[in-house]
């Protein structure tokens, strides 16, 4: 779908995303808000991504997500010319997973 062709969007739903705190509070939010099989699809969606980030092939990513062929070059194309969310997710999740630097 074009960019400029979308409708506008729901500011307060992001905005209620961002003042979740934990994990748990997130999965409760999104368990509300998704039914489960737009959750799984988002979830595989976001798994994919993160595994073609980190330089997976298609058939392993594939053999361990279960994604379809269709689904994985989506997402790649979403990686490549998307708007860079992935990109800032990830960049704030290594951020996070490498933990507070030592001076």
């Amino acid at each position: 779908m074009n960019k400029s062709n979308r409708k506008p969007r729901n500011e307060m739903m992001y905005k209620a995303i961002l003042s979740l705190s934990t994990v748990e509070e997130c999965e409760k939010f999104f368990d509300d808000l998704c039914t489960v099989t737009e959750l799984q699809a988002l979830e595989q969606r976001f798994q994919v991504a993160w595994l073609l980030n980190k330089g997976m092939i298609y058939n392993d990513i594939l053999a361990e997500t279960g994604a379809s062929s269709a689904t994985i070059s989506r997402v790649k194309r979403s990686l490549q010319y998307g708007s860079d969310g992935y990109a800032i997710v990830f960049g704030n999740l290594e951020k996070e997973l490498d933990g507070p630097s030592e001076a």
